[in-house]
């Protein structure tokens, strides 16, 4: 069946992250990117901005990202660091600081960061210990970033250890999330981002859940009128946990679903050849059967969300790497307490729980082990 056609009104949505002052819009549409410039104004009161991206996406969206901020009375300065997880790091922060120290930016400038998850997380980084702490807006380009990494304030570095080891929580003064950049990602990255979108549903939203079981195809093939939707209900569901948990005490620790293993996946490819989507959808659906295992979830939970993680496109078995290197990988996991890690567990579809779990229970001594 055809898609139903969106009509220009239609193609742009907005909702808020309710943190007080700290408040802030995301804005969600269809062909925007040339309407930014007076939105950093407004959020921001900047008069100087870091215009920070990575060469492919500076050379697709650079130019008109920086022609609608100077439009809009800003002077831009353009940043382009090397592409890739690995340039998450303290040594790149470095040079941006140096950076920004020589085009004379100060307290009142602002950064913008174009790009994906790790532009947003190193910029974000950047923005919130530079002068400590300068303003910064996210305008992320790939469909991970705008459900996940561009929302909620969480940025940082990763270092040789382990992934996103110093960071800090330095929220946004506006998301932009123009959709139609993602008429240039490939299919992979499209399904990488689906992940994104398919945690959100399994641990907050049942009902959610079900509308991606039937429409994931039509999201892939990135039609506005089942795309702007679903990016805001998932965004919704995210903006909703951060403003009930901004500095993840508790609540917000389901967004880490599958996580716990994703980032260990991670950090043993070196992060390359494995996307980050790509390494949450493994993870999921290990923690899944593990929810099960250990009666929280009902059989079956595992079975559903591998099918779903399936048709996006998105592998749903971990590496059969040695148990050591998984355990050692848990050993500098961010939501450890004392021995035991905060486990982000299924209850069943659309409801998710933290349960403290010691490394071994996590990854019992069988594994790995193929499910049937």
């Amino acid at each position: 069946m055809t898609p139903p056609k969106l009509e220009l009104g239609k193609r742009r949505r907005s909702l808020k992250v309710e943190l007080g002052e700290r408040a802030y819009p995301i804005r969600i549409g269809w062909d925007t990117l040339q309407d930014l410039g007076p939105a950093v104004v407004r959020a921001t009161r900047a008069t100087q901005v870091a215009l920070v991206t990575v060469p492919e996406v500076g050379r697709r969206y650079g130019g008109s990202v920086t022609r609608s901020l100077r439009a809009a009375g800003l002077e831009v300065h353009r940043f382009e660091v090397p592409d890739g997880d690995a340039t998450k790091n303290l040594k790149q922060a470095a040079k941006l600081y140096d950076a920004f120290l020589a085009k004379g930016m100060d307290r009142t400038s602002a950064v913008v960061a174009l790009g994906g998850g790790m532009v947003g997380d190193l910029a974000g980084f950047v923005a919130a210990t530079f002068l400590r702490g300068i303003a910064f807006v996210q305008v992320p380009t790939t469909l991970l970033a705008m459900v996940d990494a561009s929302v909620g304030g969480k940025v940082g570095v990763n270092l040789q250890q382990g992934k996103n080891l110093v960071g800090a929580f330095h929220q946004p003064k506006l998301v932009w999330i123009d959709a139609r950049v993602l008429e240039t990602m490939t299919r992979r990255g499209i399904s990488a981002g689906l992940a994104e979108v398919i945690k959100a549903a399994a641990i907050r939203d049942s009902t959610f859940f079900r509308q991606l079981e039937d429409s994931i195809e039509a999201l892939q093939a990135l039609d506005p009128a089942h795309l702007l939707p679903v990016l805001e209900r998932a965004c919704a569901i995210k903006a909703a946990v951060v403003a009930r948990d901004e500095r993840e005490s508790g609540l917000r620790k389901i967004l880490n679903f599958g996580h716990t293993l994703g980032h260990v996946v991670e950090q043993a490819s070196g992060y390359r050849g494995v996307l980050h989507g790509e390494a949450v959808a493994m993870g999921m659906v290990f923690a899944a059967g593990r929810s099960e295992d250990l009666d929280y979830a009902p059989p079956g939970t595992q079975a559903r969300l591998a099918a779903l993680v399936e048709r996006a496109g998105l592998p749903g078995a971990l590496p059969e790497l040695p148990r050591r290197v998984y355990l050692e990988g848990l050993r500098v996991d961010k939501k450890r307490v004392g021995d035991r890690i905060s486990f982000v567990v299924l209850k069943r579809i659309g409801r998710s729980a933290v349960v403290p779990l010691l490394p071994a229970e996590i990854l019992p001594a069988a594994f790995p082990r193929r499910r049937d």
